[in-house]
Order: C-alpha cells, then sequence, then structure tokens
C-alpha cells in the first residue's frame, strides 16, 4: 500500500533536512520539492563525496529514484540546468529521472535585480536578510497574476509578449522608485529561450504522474525548504521567506490531495540557528571562544549553504517547536545534530516566554510580538561522552537520552529518528516514518 510522507523544518531552517530526505528515499519510488526557489540549500555527505543541492531534491543520489519539482516551486532555470550539470559531471544521472512541472513560475533578471535594489534601498535595522535570488519578487508576479511559467516558454510569440509587459512594469519601479539600472529584454528573452531548449524534455505533467505512482503502490517523499518560523503566514513576519513552508503546502505545491499525506516528519536541530535578520529568543553570543553559542556555531559548521553567512545560534526553543508541532500536524520528531551539544556541561531549554508580565507556552505570532519575549530556560546536565554516529538509543550517554525525553515531554510528541552525524547510517532509528 503507498505511504506519503512529508519531511519539514520546525525552525528557521538549516536544520538537516537533505540527510533525512537522501536516508529516507530507498522507501520512496520519489521525491518530490514543492515549494521556494534556490533560496534552499540541502548538503548530502555520501561517503567521500558531499552534494550541495539547492533546486534538485535531495533524493537524487539514490539511483532510480524519479524526483520531482512541483508547481509551488519558483524556478530559475539557468541555475537549475547549471546544478544538472554539477551533478551529472560528478557521475549522478538527473537529466533522465528529473520531472519539472509546467505550473513553475519563472524568476527571471528583473526578480534578483528587484531583491537586490530593495535590500539595499532598507536601513541596517530592517533589512530582511533576504538570499537576493528573486524569490520574493517571482512569488509577487505569481500572486499579481503577471507572472511567466514554464508552459509560457514553448511559445515564443507569447512569452516574449508576456515578458515586455512584465518587464516595463518593473523597470519602472527599478529606475523611477529605487534608482537602480533596467533589465535588458533581450537578454532575458535569449536566456530563457536557450534555457526551454534543455529543460523541455524533462517538463512533465507532475501532480498526474504523482498520482499514477500512488495507484501503482508507490510511495512518495515530499521535501520542504527552508523551515517553518519562516513560514509567510505563520512565521517571524516580515522576517520570513516568501513561500508556505509547512506541511499542508505539499499539497497544493505539487497536486496532490491532502488526504494522501500520510505522516509528517519534523526536523529539529538539537540546539537553534537562523540566518538574516529577525527576532530569535534563545539566542547566544557566537563570537567568544568556549561558549555555548560558540561551540554550536564552531562544530556545527553553521554556515548557510547559499549564502556562506555565519548563522546565529542559540538554546532549543521549545516553544516554538510547539507552535509548529501544531502547525504542521507533526506525526514525529526528527532530532539533528546532537552530537554538537557533546562535552557541555549545562544545557538549557526555553519552555515558554514572558510576555507583558505573563507566561506564555507557545511562540506569537509576527516578530513585533516575538521580539518582546523573554525565554523561561529550564537547565539539564550535559554529557561528557560522545554521541557522534551512534547508531542505537542505548548507544547515548544517559544525560543526552534524559534530554530527548524532556524534548518528548514538552512538546507531547515522539522522537522517531536520530541523527548522530553527517552520514547516512550515522542515524537511530525508534519509528520508521514508512512504516508507522
Amino acid at each position: 500500500m503507498a505511504k506519503n510522507v512529508v519531511v519539514v523544518g520546525t525552525q528557521w531552517g538549516d536544520e538537516g533536512k537533505g540527510k533525512i530526505v537522501d536516508w529516507l528515499t530507498d522507501h520512496a519510488e520519489g521525491v518530490v520539492r514543492f515549494q521556494g526557489g534556490h533560496n534552499a540549500g540541502h548538503t548530502l555527505v555520501i561517503g567521500a563525496n558531499e552534494y550541495k543541492l539547492n533546486l534538485v531534491p535531495s533524493g537524487i543520489v539514490r539511483e532510480g529514484v524519479k524526483c520531482y519539482i512541483g508547481n509551488g516551486v519558483v524556478l530559475d532555470i539557468h541555475h537549475l540546468l547549471a546544478e544538472i550539470d554539477s551533478l551529472e559531471s560528478g557521475g549522478i544521472s538527473v537529466s533522465d529521472r528529473l520531472r519539472i512541472s509546467p505550473g513553475c513560475p519563472v524568476i527571471l533578471g528583473c526578480h534578483t535585480a528587484l531583491d537586490h535594489a530593495r535590500e539595499a534601498a532598507r536601513s541596517a535595522g530592517d533589512k530582511i536578510g533576504t538570499t537576493g535570488k528573486g524569490i520574493g519578487p517571482t512569488y509577487e508576479d505569481k500572486v499579481a497574476r503577471r507572472a511567466l511559467r514554464v508552459y509560457d516558454l514553448f511559445d515564443p510569440e507569447r512569452f516574449a509578449a508576456k515578458l515586455k509587459e512584465n518587464l516595463e512594469y518593473h523597470n519602472f519601479v527599478l529606475t523611477q522608485h529605487l534608482g537602480a539600472d533596467p533589465v535588458d529584454f533581450q537578454t532575458v528573452f535569449d536566456q530563457a529561450m536557450a534555457d526551454a531548449e534543455r529543460i523541455k524534455p524533462m517538463v512533465t505533467d507532475v501532480s498526474a504522474e504523482l498520482y499514477e505512482v500512488n495507484k501503482a503502490g508507490g510511495s512518495l517523499l515530499f521535501e520542504g525548504a527552508q523551515g517553518t518560523l519562516l513560514d509567510i503566514d505563520h512565521g517571524t513576519f516580515p522576517f520570513v521567506t516568501s513561500s508556505n513552508c509547512v506541511a499542508g503546502q505539499a499539497a497544493a505545491g505539487s497536486g496532490v490531495g491532502p488526504g494522501r499525506l500520510h505522516y509528517v516528519l519534523g526536523i529539529t536541530k538539537a540546539y537553534c540557528t537562523r540566518v538574516g535578520g529577525g527576532p530569535f529568543p534563545t539566542e547566544l553570543d557566537i563570537d567568544s571562544d568556549g561558549t555555548p553559542g560558540n561551540q554550536m556555531s564552531v562544530k556545527g559548521r553553521e554556515f548557510g549553504t547559499v549564502t556562506g553567512r555565519k548563522r546565529r545560534c542559540g538554546w532549543l526553543d521549545l516553544a516554538a517547536l510547539k507552535r509548529s508541532i501544531i502547525i504542521n500536524g507533526v506525526s514525529g520528531l526528527c532530532i539533528t545534530k546532537l552530537d554538537v551539544l557533546d562535552g557541555m556541561r549545562e544545557l538549557k531549554l526555553c519552555t515558554g516566554y514572558m510576555l507583558d508580565g505573563q507566561r506564555i507556552d507557545l511562540l506569537p505570532m509576527g516578530a513585533d510580538e516575538v521580539s518582546r519575549c523573554e525565554p523561561i530556560l529550564e537547565s539539564m546536565p550535559g554529557w561528557s561522552g560522545t554521541t557522534y554516529g551512534a547508531q542505537k538509543w542505548d548507544d547515548l550517554p544517559s544525560e543526552a537520552r534524559a534530554y530527548l525525553h524532556r524534548i518528548e515531554e514538552i512538546c507531547e510528541i515522539s522522537i522517531d529518528v536520530i541523527s548522530t552525524g553527517p552520514e547516512r547510517d550515522e542515524t537511530i532509528l525508534k519509528r520508521h516514518p514508512f512504516g508507522a
């Protein structure tokens, strides 16, 4: 019987979803990306090889598995082709296994120009921390019903007419409002037409193909990008991404019915990180040697896959995690990077906040409210042993097991998977998402 699993991040992204998607792919016929764009960064470590993916689903390194880019993804086709070329030069077949929805909105040069110009115009304290990839402006065009989609690429006359209208609007904003240079029509058009020829064999009705996979008894794995606290509706707005990062988007962003999403695995780092601007209640100093935040930063190699920016680090925030569990309907948790906490004498968990003199147990909505939250921290003993590479629950130090049990107790949910290192086999399985 077919079973579909959705993998989502429960924090501000960078939770280690790529490794878990790759690990779960041996139980799936296909892996589906359903939102975001090449602002996502998933790093996979397979033996001596390291793969950095932005658009291609993490299941691509498993032979014989099909990968799908759903209609909810905004697509920089030129970047996608470069990513495909890089993977194929490393011996991984992609073109014959990747399927792209014709409904994907296309990222154009005007979108990246707008992204950069807007961020540059913001004052230091108001910067969103966007990756500058044109993601937000493309989603804006989608909602405003002026986006060009992949299917437009295959009718050059229609594409040219829509592109001309699109650029007239955006160039006015760029030059008259933001004081930036205009984007040239011919340059964008020529690049789009060249890219269209290469991706045409990969474009297919993704929704229909996913339905047929399930109908034939095959299981699917849906791979989320970013994290729940960056969701455009439910995150720390306006310091969020431009798409819905929650499990429900797997249905809308790929064209499957919500009743066919059977299990939601929430990926949760054993501590918290955040890239870019926005409130972060449990944030720690990462620049002072020997401090907990510095250990998280250095030992966890906390640098953005896409931007290279140093990530902010802090204690695990269970009030935020509980909010994510509610929003996503999480079935079970996967804790990653537990080994980064090895050797710390004392650990702390945020169990709630004080806001306006009252205790609250869930992350409130919007950045303004979150920025006023004072974390309530509970101390726990750390452990001197190592958790790195552990493959069995009993291999973990007793203090590490107690730490995980406390997370389960406060969040009222089971931890089904624990990642203890970047390799596939550095994983502890308590309950399998495809067998649950």
